[in-house]
């Protein structure tokens, strides 16, 4: 066999969707650390930095994220709508 004569292994994309609170909780996660270290870096104490950085983080989440916001806001209202025992267990304890 010469190598690298086999055939390469399929690359499958990754296709599970991210659930809505996740990637809104890592957008601003992320923006506070990328203000954060910022201000860090420019000599400002990290305890004023810490508050001006997620003073600045809430607006921009709150300018910029409606969607996520939106969506997260429906995956609350899906997971409380589902009942929280099913009727085959209700019926099991009469």
């Amino acid at each position: 066999m010469i190598l690298g004569s086999q055939a390469a292994p399929s690359l499958r994309a990754y296709t599970v969707k991210v659930k809505p609170w996740v990637a809104y909780s890592l957008a601003r996660v992320g923006i506070f650390a990328v203000i954060f270290a910022a201000l860090l870096y420019s000599g400002i104490y990290p305890w004023l930095s810490a508050i001006i950085a997620a003073v600045i983080s809430f607006c921009a989440s709150y300018l910029f994220f409606g969607k996520l916001r939106d969506a997260v806001a429906r995956d609350i209202v899906v997971r409380r709508a589902k009942p929280a025992t099913n009727a085959d267990t209700e019926a099991e304890d009469l």
